[in-house]
């Protein structure tokens, strides 16, 4: 049984796969809230949608980026805010070894539709 919450997550995976299938930083930053946080795969902290663009723009274009979800979690926290907790796995191309890393986001109800404020990635591996 799917919540709403699971609908309004698989919605946005959806359309976040696609434009990270073509290295497409606007439709991805447009993913994002105006005031959103970003932490992505380097240590920098990008904000908002212009930092989003910007971290997107300054990846490699690899030629078939490609990105599957698995042990997606999704709850709504308030009326217009749910967590999402993840595995993403990139497939970049045979050059690159595959990545598979930990991913939260926050998603809010920003001018009537929903929006990732805060986006975090973190390794998959033990730190302590």
């Amino acid at each position: 049984m799917s919540t709403e919450a699971d609908v309004i997550v698989s919605a946005i995976i959806a359309k976040w796969c696609a434009g990270f299938a073509s290295l497409d930083a606007a439709a991805l930053s447009s993913l994002y809230a105006k005031n959103a946080f970003f932490f992505g795969s380097n240590p920098k902290l990008y904000r908002g949608r212009s930092g989003v663009a910007d971290y997107f723009n300054g990846l490699p274009r690899w030629r078939q980026p490609s990105v599957g979800f698995s042990e997606v979690a999704a709850a709504q926290v308030l009326p217009d805010v749910i967590n999402m907790a993840a595995i993403a796995s990139f497939d970049l191309d045979e050059e690159a070894a595959p990545l598979s890393v930990k991913l939260t986001w926050v998603i809010v109800r920003e001018d009537g539709d929903w929006k990732i404020a805060s986006h975090h990635v973190s390794s998959r591996a033990a730190l302590i």
